[in-house]
């Protein structure tokens, strides 16, 4: 499976695709990038004249690239129209504020994949490389009968 299969079975699309590369992935992590567009409509009231981007959106980008891309590519075999990446939890740290134009990179570590559940460790960096956001993020796949 190359990224360009994992990027095309996302099931987002934009505004609301978060993912603009893949850099690495194997069986024990991902590695991928995100730049957020300075006219994404979350801007234009997050900090009147001073926006930043909103910490739900830096947990999506991260549940993203670092679990239903590394999901995607685990489970590629069994994953159909029947059947989806669900997020099931989260407990992320903020460090940094990450500002509009600004390319953010994602790593994954895959703490375990069993029973249908995967949890991750999970880095955004900013451009500086210093961290902006550390956590982890668990899903699992789930029948959407």
């Amino acid at each position: 499976m190359t990224n360009q299969d994992i990027l095309s079975k996302l099931p987002y699309s934009k505004p609301f695709l978060f993912v603009d590369e893949i850099l690495q992935i194997d069986e024990n992590g991902v590695e991928g990038t995100y730049t957020f567009d300075e006219n994404l409509d979350f801007y234009k009231g997050h900090f009147k004249d001073n926006p930043v981007t909103p910490g739900v959106i830096l947990t999506e980008v991260m549940a993203q690239i670092g679990l239903v891309c590394l999901g995607i590519f685990l489970v590629n075999d069994v994953l159909n129209k029947n059947t989806a990446i669900a997020l099931s939890s989260t407990d992320i740290e903020f460090l940094k504020p990450v500002f509009p134009n600004e390319k953010v990179t994602v790593i994954s570590k895959k703490l375990y994949f069993r029973f249908g559940k995967l949890k991750c460790k999970v880095i955004m960096k900013n451009e500086k490389g210093e961290e902006a956001c550390t956590g982890t993020i668990a899903g699992m796949i789930v029948s959407r009968s």
